[in-house]
């Protein structure tokens, strides 16, 4: 095996695991999404510890990106395009790493 031939392998095991982090990351912004709704339309039960749980969680993960967001974006009353924001970077990050980044080093 050829030193190239290991890092093209190397590189695209690194590009499948950024692709799967960024798709992942995708799915739990939108259940966070969902998840905002159901809550402020009382859908669920806040004070169930496990439906607290798991809205702490997602929260925790998706605020530190979505914060910076928030700050820069005009207040627009009860809608929050924060997440709407994330996903049009993320899907842009993926088509740019699989188009353009991977064809230079593989």
């Amino acid at each position: 095996m050829s030193v190239n031939n290991e890092m093209e392998t190397c590189m695209l095991a690194l590009f499948q695991t950024i692709d799967l982090a960024l798709n992942l990351y995708t799915w739990v912004l939108i259940a966070s999404a969902i998840f905002s709704w159901l809550y402020a339309f009382n859908v669920i039960n806040s004070r169930n510890q496990f439906v607290d749980a798991i809205g702490r969680f997602l929260f925790n993960v998706t605020e530190p990106v979505l914060r910076p967001i928030r700050r820069v974006m005009p207040d627009l009353g009860g809608i929050d395009l924060s997440p709407i924001i994330v996903l049009l970077i993320i899907f842009f990050l993926r088509s740019l790493m699989w188009t353009s980044l991977y064809p230079l080093v593989a």
